[in-house]
């Protein structure tokens, strides 16, 4: 079977793009996706993959992501048997290409559950014009779902967000993980946060954590798409000296970086599932994350880490009463419960659905 892996965008290192990446490296498809960094497949170790782009894209939002729409709904892809739909904008080629299936990795979020935190970003006026484009967006999401041929869900997390704003039931499958490429190799001096710099992802809670703590050091690793509104977001974020912004970089440096730090942290608002915590475990480290969402389907509370609520004092007050040996001491739960997570159950799954 000649098999095809649509996914949004492939200009950033994110969860999306992995998942999209290793579904077409482990079923020899071919990846088709609008504006292409040929960087992303040297820095993931991804160089077979054939991607086939669309071409660029408008680059300020909500036109970008009205031109990834319309490409996908566009193109014409004839000659592939079946086709995996990633991320937001890719299932907006289901009409047009079956059998299909969705890998949803959440409902578009500033359309449904994150609409009103979303809406708050904008003056009245621009509240306005977003609420308007919120409102058509959301329908032609909706309908466009209905043309996938079936839908399979990040997370039990996820599952319910497809329930309740699609009207449809979800399979779950878990994102993969590559486990085998991280290793526990000491307790550093630093602790470890991998993110892209989005409000969602509650990077000013971070900072705020580590202003408590000028004896602690915090190396946060992630970037962010070039042109969208992120920009304005990261341009406010004042970190204080025991915080180091890396931004992206090469996986191989990212895998010394899991192996050297003292424990990790990760505190998005209701994370769909959440890789990096995942990867962070199979490092053999202990993690930090917010009580909610898909954080809870992974950190086991207690003993592969905690789960604490969005409160920058709490997150601090954890990190004073760690110490070595507590860390060192869940290093075999932590890769243990990582394993349940590894790239080759989502593998195996995910081809037995193409036939």
């Amino acid at each position: 079977m000649k098999l095809a892996v649509l996914h949004d965008f492939l200009e950033t290192i994110g969860g999306g793009e992995r998942v999209a990446l290793t579904l077409a490296k482990h079923l020899g498809a071919d990846l088709i996706t609008t504006d292409f960094d040929p960087a992303i497949l040297r820095r993931l170790d991804m160089a077979g993959v054939n991607v086939i782009s669309l071409g660029p894209l408008v680059r300020r939002p909500p036109f970008k992501q009205v031109d990834a729409s319309w490409k996908f709904a566009r193109a014409r892809l004839d000659d592939y048997d079946f086709h995996f739909l990633v991320g937001n904008w890719a299932h907006y080629a289901a009409k047009r290409h079956h059998p299909n299936v969705y890998y949803c990795l959440t409902p578009t979020r500033a359309f449904f559950d994150q609409r009103q935190a979303m809406l708050s970003r904008f003056s009245w006026t621009g509240r306005l014009v977003a609420r308007a484009w919120i409102g058509v967006q959301s329908r032609l999401e909706r309908q466009s779902i209905r043309h996938c041929d079936d839908v399979i869900a990040i997370s039990e997390t996820v599952r319910a967000r497809i329930r309740r704003f699609y009207g449809r039931d979800a399979k779950v499958i878990h994102p993969p993980v590559a486990t085998r490429r991280f290793r526990f190799k000491e307790l550093g001096d630093f602790w470890l946060a991998v993110s892209r710099l989005y409000p969602e992802k509650r990077i000013e809670l971070q900072l705020e954590v580590f202003r408590r703590l000028p004896a602690e050091r915090l190396v946060l690793v992630g970037g962010h798409a070039p042109g969208d509104m992120a920009e304005r977001y990261v341009a406010r974020l004042k970190p204080p000296p025991n915080v180091t912004l890396l931004g992206e970089i090469p996986d191989e440096r990212l895998a010394d970086l899991y192996a050297r730090c003292r424990g990790f942290l990760t505190t998005a608002v209701d994370e769909d599932f959440g890789i990096t915590p995942v990867e962070a475990m199979a490092a053999g480290k202990c993690v930090l994350a917010t009580d909610e969402g898909g954080y809870r389907e992974t950190v086991v509370d207690g003993k592969t880490g905690f789960l604490l609520p969005p409160d920058p004092d709490r997150f601090a007050a954890k990190i004073r009463e760690l110490d070595d040996s507590t860390l060192r001491a869940m290093k075999n739960d932590c890769a243990a419960r990582a394993s349940e997570f590894d790239e080759s159950d989502f593998i195996k799954k995910m081809r037995a659905l193409s036939g």
